[in-house]
């Protein structure tokens, strides 16, 4: 029996991953250089199999003429402004309700800081929506994604089995998690994520083209 819902927050209810990309992207380029795209993408949905630092590494291209401080803070300024005009991506609220009206339980696991997600999720309305979330404060320093440990607190706040459970990822590191936890995931890859590969149970390039019950028939399980 599917028992609960768990979805990843940056890249997948908020496209937080494009727009901060986009912003490295044009401040690399007006000193120059280009930014490393798959170095970044390493870190993309937790520490990953990287410790790449864009204002670090700019800094170094430019022998310091840029210091490390000031482009974080500029990059951070616009990367924000863009996402806070940014809506819930489609088919996500759908997915919540659909799951509510089963009797399911909705959790958010992210690699994310509680400061990063509670903030957006209030200002997007859907805080609420959630019975319980789950960050990078909530498990060990260095033990986000890829690492199983943030599904593995989840499961753990539901009590219920990893086989109980389904979770929604855009990112190589998520899918990676949720195979380490045992749990089936569907790859919902975000216009970043989408250049990258990774292996779920399934996969579909929006939740606006999925629903509860193809989710449920996909895992030979009955819904109602």
């Amino acid at each position: 029996m599917l028992k609960a819902l768990i979805f990843d927050f940056d890249g997948l209810i908020l496209d937080t991953e494009t727009p901060e990309v986009l912003v490295w992207q044009s401040i690399y380029r007006e000193h120059g250089v280009e930014l490393p795209v798959h170095e970044w993408e390493k870190t993309i949905g937790g520490y990953g199999i990287s410790t790449f630092d864009a204002a670090d590494y700019l800094a170094r291209l430019t022998q310091g003429r840029l210091d490390a401080v000031s482009s974080r803070l500029r990059y951070r300024k616009e990367a924000d402004a863009v996402i806070h005009a940014s809506p819930v991506l489609p088919g996500v609220k759908e997915m919540i309700h659909a799951a509510k009206a089963q009797g399911m339980k909705v959790v958010i696991g992210s690699s994310s800081p509680h400061s990063w997600v509670d903030a957006h999720t209030q200002r997007l309305g859907i805080y609420n929506l959630f019975d319980h979330i789950i960050c990078q404060d909530d498990v060990a320093p260095g033990r986000t994604k890829p690492h199983p440990d943030i599904f593995l607190k989840a499961l753990e706040k539901l009590q219920i089995r990893n086989t109980e459970a389904a979770v929604f990822e855009d990112s190589p590191n998520g899918v990676l998690a949720a195979k380490r936890a045992g749990i089936f995931v569907v790859w919902v890859p975000n216009p970043l994520t989408a250049k990258m590969s990774a292996s779920g149970d399934m996969k579909v390039s929006s939740l606006a083209e999925l629903t509860l019950r193809d989710l449920m028939e996909r895992m030979n399980l009955k819904i109602g």
